[in-house]
């Protein structure tokens, strides 16, 4: 849940009250900094009379992180119990839990300590990865196996790698390894942006290839 989340599923007619659950991979600001103004508008009296329960998922120490921005924000950020549940997902093994409608497979992928990936798995079979920010690894390959989505992270250009990112043919590699279906590469830092992140991706791969972009739509 990163910056500028909650406005751009405003803008498709998600309002915040509608969310169930958050899955969150790890806790660098720009996969987490919208969490606040999530917290802070649900807390409203208001809001919280009708507000339907809703969990935030996440790796080892999502309960301690949610407590420390508590701390720096008080009451402000104070949900009840009763509403917001945090359940915290292994990252030494993997581990697959059950919701409303679908599997959620969480495995452990190289970026920081406690970095997880996601499965979800529909009960018509239907299965998207998400990869948060990740290295190249073996779990996140295998965690994407025979998946209909991948969507892979490509933070830097190629001969620019940085430790804990993909590059585009990394990307590439992981999803013909894994005999994804279609895959969307996103997370593009500025250094990427203007390069041929497309052309780079197909060195390794030849499947169905999107950049992703906001107000994207794909059918699976």
């Amino acid at each position: 849940m990163g910056p500028g989340s909650l406005r751009q599923l405003a803008r498709i007619g998600v309002n915040h009250s509608m969310i169930e659950q958050i899955f969150i991979t790890h806790f660098h600001p720009d996969h987490t900094a919208d969490l606040i103004h999530f917290l802070f508008v649900t807390r409203d009296p208001k809001i919280l009379e009708n507000r339907r329960p809703f969990t935030i998922a996440g790796p080892v120490g999502m309960e301690a992180f949610i407590r420390k921005l508590r701390n720096v924000y008080g009451r402000w950020l104070d949900i009840p119990d009763s509403i917001m549940r945090i359940e915290e997902m292994d990252i030494h093994k993997p581990e697959t839990r059950s919701y409303k409608g679908y599997e959620i497979d969480s495995r452990h992928v190289i970026h920081t300590p406690n970095s997880l990936a996601y499965r979800i798995q529909g009960k018509g079979g239907e299965s998207i990865v998400y990869s948060g920010d990740t290295a190249f690894c073996d779990e996140i390959v295998e965690l994407a196996r025979d998946c209909d989505l991948l969507i892979l992270e490509s933070s830097f250009p190629e001969g620019e790698a940085v430790e804990g990112h993909l590059i585009p043919s990394e990307a590439g590699r992981v999803a013909t390894l894994a005999g994804v279906k279609k895959l969307l590469l996103m997370h593009f830092y500025p250094e990427a942006l203007g390069t041929d992140i497309a052309g780079d991706c197909r060195k390794a791969y030849k499947g169905e290839l999107i950049l992703g972009r906001d107000m994207l739509t794909i059918c699976i």
